[in-house]
């Protein structure tokens, strides 16, 4: 045993027809990143890094790149995401116990551009040699069987509400606040921006699901991989999801962004004259209300990522983002890297400086946090907080962990939504606006509303 990482990566010949990547997600042990039938899936667990408190990121990064300056690393693809790569998941709030986490996975398949490939990853001196990282995927695939559901996040129970919701497969009861308490938030919250306290305020639910037959957290991530194929399927240790908003992608010295701000459920073009996409055209990116949050999430970004970048750039309108649940205004940010004292900034040192975007928090960001805080009456753990993976280059994909949940244990799933708070405000309709950011994860474990 040698305290040196050392990794080979291989090609891999996989059938266009296999179903792609969501085909390797066949453990509900198994780390995902996956988009269009790509990214990366991982199995098992080398070693991992945790943190908690202000400096998680920044500790996180000085962890990563100790580990891999002296890593004996042999590469046959060379592309983003092969070579040594960890999965993360981080806390919303600097103050959350929530434990944030690095963890590099023993093996690691990956699928870009029609290519693909798999990593193997040891401590060990025994040869690496491609027969052997075959093996081992083969290993790991067909020993799926019988795996554990994956756990993490809080060990409270579900709390009922009075009109739980059943569905085919659970019920859906309470979390944190009833529905009525929670829009009280929403009023108080509305209160404190007409008094001139803060500009926009994101508040956050949760619900939690319990599944008397248990829940498979890989029959989870293909639902969500097949149904939001434009979203990015994410699983981190007991957090799945399918987000829409990327936090901040780097692939060599250029960094992009996809910022998201005003909702419209599809379900409300039900009957409506004209086309769907001429209804959401209408109602969300002709909304004074959803085109001003909008604008602060943009605004909220692209400022704190500016002195990172030599140039920038990002649409002049935003488009709307077409879902199956919902309709989004959306904006897509690409940024040149600058170097700073000889080095380009890596993912972890950005997200320090970009998380929380006004578009999870709220603005000024200090006020907003306080008063999540003092009204949410929930610790969001990772929900909100950055999510994805990164790479020996400095390459990475980092999204926010929005439409997610944590599977707390092998039977009950916490589910989490928010909405972006303005003077314009109603509880009831941001209220219906949650219900349709879960309907992704109610989807995916199959419980009907």
């Amino acid at each position: 045993m040698t305290s040196t990482l050392r990794t080979l990566t291989v090609p891999l010949d996989v059938d266009s027809s296999s179903g792609g990547l969501p085909s390797f997600l066949v453990r509900d042990d198994v780390l995902c990143w996956s988009r269009r039938e790509a990214g990366l899936v991982g199995y098992g667990e080398l070693t991992r890094f945790n943190a908690t408190g202000p400096d998680r990121f920044l500790e996180a990064d000085m962890w990563w790149r100790h580990l891999i300056l002296e890593a004996d690393i042999t590469d046959q693809v060379e592309l983003p995401g092969t070579g040594p790569v960890a999965f993360g998941s981080f806390a919303f709030s600097k103050t959350s116990p929530h434990v944030s986490r690095l963890i590099l996975p023993e093996l690691v398949v990956g699928m870009r551009d029609g290519r693909a490939w798999a990593t193997q990853l040891t401590f060990d001196d025994a040869p690496l040699t491609e027969a052997g990282v075959l093996a081992a995927l083969e290993s790991w695939v067909s020993d799926a069987s019988g795996d554990e559901p994956a756990a993490g996040g809080s060990d409270v129970g579900p709390s009922p509400e009075v009109a739980a919701l059943n569905g085919s497969r659970g019920s859906l009861g309470r979390g944190s606040l009833s529905e009525a308490a929670w829009m009280e938030a929403v009023t108080n919250g509305v209160e404190e921006i007409r008094a001139g306290k803060l500009e926009k305020l994101v508040l956050a639910r949760d619900v939690v699901a319990n599944l008397p037959d248990g829940v498979s957290a890989a029959e989870v991530l293909r639902q969500l991989a097949a149904r939001y194929r434009e979203c990015w399927t994410y699983g981190v240790d007991g957090l799945v999801g399918a987000t829409p908003e990327m936090l901040i992608q780097v692939e060599g010295r250029t960094a992009q962004a996809r910022v998201l701000a005003g909702t419209l459920d599809r379900r409300d073009a039900e009957g409506v004259e004209g086309s769907p996409m001429e209804y959401a055209e209408r109602v969300l990116a002709g909304s004074e209300k959803q085109r001003h949050e909008h604008e602060i999430a943009i605004d909220s970004l692209t400022r704190q990522l500016a002195p990172f970048s030599e140039a920038m750039n990002s649409h002049s309108e935003p488009f709307i983002l077409e879902l199956p649940n919902v309709w989004h205004l959306a904006s897509d940010v690409k940024a040149e890297l600058a170097d700073i004292e000889g080095h380009v900034p890596t993912c972890l040192a950005l997200i320090n400086a970009l998380h929380p975007t006004a578009a999870v928090c709220g603005t000024p960001t200090q006020v907003a946090g306080a008063l999540i805080r003092k009204l949410e009456h929930l610790d969001r753990g990772p929900y909100a907080g950055p999510v994805g993976w990164l790479d020996a280059a400095g390459n990475g994909e980092w999204g926010i962990a929005l439409r997610g949940a944590v599977i707390e244990d092998a039977n009950t799933v916490r589910l989490f939504a928010g909405c972006g708070i303005v003077e314009g405000s109603q509880p009831e309709a941001e209220l219906a606006e949650t219900w349709a950011k879960f309907r992704p994860m109610l989807e995916a474990l199959g419980i009907r509303r």
